[in-house]
């Protein structure tokens, strides 16, 4: 569907109107914002509420495999992707495009999620339309406004535009009350990753190369890396993936698994790196489904992304951060999740600790999951109805008390 020919006014699929339902369009551009608003989109969908789905397509092939797995379609696809795009001109893009659906469409509600430049942008886009904004996953904080880059901004800039803050920890309602952000706006509701992950883990089948692969290293201690962020580029990102080959080459019953993120800074690195190497398996990027079913069978999980700080309590697996800090804390204070820092030195201790006594990775499937029981997308859905009410189209004095 989204690599179908755009015409000039960007419409796919355009939805039908009904001036006496609310409308609630909802807004992604990247792999995890779809994968935790597909529960959203798929419970909006069973209630009375007219749903008109939007893709920026930031990540344009990293997302569109995905789309039919989480089981949602795009009505609009602003097709901003391009090559070595900055974060400032994703954001243009996508406030330009967005605005004239937003125009035509008129929504009641603009649901973004998290902290990527395609959710600043949509909610910059709603404020400017006086549309009031969901912003699930709200809240986390990392401390360092740089740190990750440009996330941590972006997801203060829009807690300062949203109506309604969706947090899915304590500590997430906490930070943004201590924000001065007012108490009625802020819900608590569990993360939606949560939701997506039953939804998977119903049917989970891998394809036959990672069955395989799962067959072939049978046996072995597997780790499981992902690493892509701007701030692990360069010196840090190098020394990490050095220190996890010599950690592999020293140990026969250890193997690693690597989806390699087609940026070209971790391409250049894992081709010098990692390449060519025994029991080390340089991936393309997997399908959510494949990477879930190899996720599921892994000893250790090293990584630098935010995501996986969810997805990995959510499976039960232990988790080595590789990031100066986080803004989920809640699975390190839960003990599911170990931060390393920047310096590979303390990876490699980490991994020697951790091999020679297993004590933490063994224990790590009994502890709670932080991030919430499955829920999430219900209780979402049902505070927006309770908020709205009976309201329906055409109700601007009570949608601008929203705001």
């Amino acid at each position: 569907m989204l690599d179908a020919a755009i015409p000039q006014n960007i419409t796919i699929n355009p939805p039908a109107t009904d001036d006496r339902r609310l409308k609630i369009l909802v807004l992604f551009g990247t792999r995890p914002e779809a994968i935790k608003l597909a529960p959203i989109i798929r419970e909006l969908k069973k209630k009375t509420f007219q749903t008109v789905v939007v893709s920026s397509s930031q990540h344009k092939e990293l997302l569109k495999p995905f789309l039919k797995m989480l089981d949602i379609e795009a009505d609009f696809d602003l097709r901003v992707m391009k090559q070595n795009q900055m974060p400032n001109e994703v954001c243009s893009r996508v406030l330009a495009k967005l605005d004239k659906i937003l125009a035509d469409e008129k929504p009641d509600l603009i649901i973004v999620q998290g902290d990527t430049t395609t959710t600043l942008a949509g909610a910059l886009a709603g404020f400017n339309r006086r549309i009031p904004v969901g912003h699930v996953e709200a809240g986390l904080r990392s401390g360092n406004l740089y740190s990750p880059f440009p996330e941590e901004m972006n997801r203060r800039l829009v807690s300062q535009i949203a109506s309604f803050h969706f947090a899915a920890t304590e500590r997430n309602r906490s930070n943004l009350l201590a924000e001065g952000t007012p108490n009625e706006k802020v819900f608590v509701t569990g993360n939606t990753v949560v939701d997506t992950l039953a939804f998977i883990l119903k049917n989970l089948t891998a394809n036959d190369k990672i069955t395989e692969l799962i067959e072939e290293t049978k046996g072995l201690k597997r780790i499981l890396l992902t690493t892509h962020r701007r701030e692990s580029f360069g010196e840090q990102m190098s020394g990490n993936l050095k220190v996890l080959r010599e950690f592999v080459e020293k140990r026969k019953d250890v193997c690693l698994f690597f989806p390699v993120h087609p940026n070209p800074n971790v391409q250049a690195a894992t081709n010098e790196i990692l390449a060519g190497k025994e029991r080390i398996y340089l991936l393309e990027p997997l399908g959510y489904k494949d990477f879930i079913a190899l996720m599921q069978t892994v000893w250790l999980i090293v990584s630098d992304s935010g995501g996986i700080q969810e997805e990995a309590p959510s499976l039960g697996k232990p988790l080595f951060v590789l990031r100066e800090n986080t803004e989920r804390p809640e699975a390190i204070r839960a003990g599911v999740a170990k931060l390393v820092g920047g310096n590979p030195r303390t990876l490699a201790r980490m991994l020697d600790e951790n091999y020679s006594i297993d004590t933490w990775i063994k224990s790590v499937k009994e502890i709670s999951n932080p991030f919430g029981d499955g829920r999430a997308a219900q209780r979402i859905v049902k505070i927006i109805e309770e908020k709205f009410g009976a309201k329906v189209k055409g109700a601007t004095k009570a949608q601008h008390a929203l705001l």
